[in-house]
């Protein structure tokens, strides 16, 4: 047992870059250098989505079966360095392509969650399959709640229903909806009294759309306590404390007047 789980805390670290157009090797090369760069004691790092090509709608050209070579790639850097390795790519299962967050583990287990919410204004749900399954892992003593770039705008899909502590979103925000970014990422956080770690690319894609990334981690309350500087490379940390978060939920338990539900899908 290690001492993260002992003190209930966990070093997060969310990488803020550009990503090389559909240029998986390009991207693959970039991130083995900056994950060589993360500070000792990080157990969890954040990629972008698509951090291997993009946000290409050319799903044919460039999806991989699961494993692939970048959940391979993941699993190794993962297990390389010592901490839990989180990011989406493009995925082929039985002839349908998903928009696929995996999350690799030192120990050399994957956990995987595809895309519940397409976005349909770039053509992703013309080209992609929409996932149907929540995905909450367990890691650190933390429970992780996965989420995708889009997903951020739906609550329901991503209310807590005492099931997670902390939620990670891998993304390709664009410029243009820079608020609404950072507006949801803080509402996302409140109210459901959780950690959000939010990952952003920077730089212009394919098609010309440019990305500030405001890639940051929020806590339980709302306020942010790591912030990637705009349109810059950059690699940020923060330490979380599921006492405090346990403190949050004791002394302002929200979640006792929650409305029951369910999900039609």
């Amino acid at each position: 047992m290690n001492n993260a789980f002992i003190t209930g805390k966990m070093k997060v670290a969310v990488i803020q870059s550009k990503l090389y157009w559909e240029l998986p090797d390009k991207n693959f090369e970039q991130f083995e250098q900056k994950l060589a760069g993360i500070e000792p004691g990080t157990q969890l790092v954040l990629l972008p989505e698509m951090f291997t090509t993009g946000f290409s709608m050319y799903p044919s050209k460039f999806a991989e079966k699961h494993p692939g070579r970048t959940v391979e790639w993941m699993k190794s850097m993962a297990k390389k360095h010592g901490f839990a390795l989180a990011g989406s790519y493009i995925a082929e299962t039985d002839g349908k392509y998903f928009n696929r967050m995996a999350l690799a583990y030192p120990n050399g287990e994957v956990a995987t969650y595809d895309k519940r919410h397409l976005f349909r204004m770039a053509q992703e749900d013309q080209h992609y399959t929409a996932g149907t399954q929540r995905m909450i892992v367990n890691y650190e003593g933390w429970r992780i709640m996965l989420a995708v770039c889009y997903d951020l705008r739906f609550p329901v899909w991503l209310r807590n229903r005492n099931d997670y502590d902390l939620m990670i979103l891998v993304a390709n925000f664009p410029e243009r909806r820079r608020y609404a970014w950072n507006a949801l990422l803080v509402a996302r956080a409140i109210e459901n009294q959780v950690y959000v770690a939010a990952c952003n690319r920077v730089g212009t894609d394919g098609n010309q759309i440019n990305h500030t990334g405001d890639s940051q981690i929020i806590d339980p309350m709302g306020q942010i306590i790591a912030m990637a500087r705009p349109n810059a490379e950059e690699i940020i940390y923060s330490t979380l404390d599921l006492n405090y978060l346990n403190s949050v939920r004791e002394s302002f338990p929200v979640h006792l007047d929650a409305d029951s539900f369910e999900i039609q899908l």
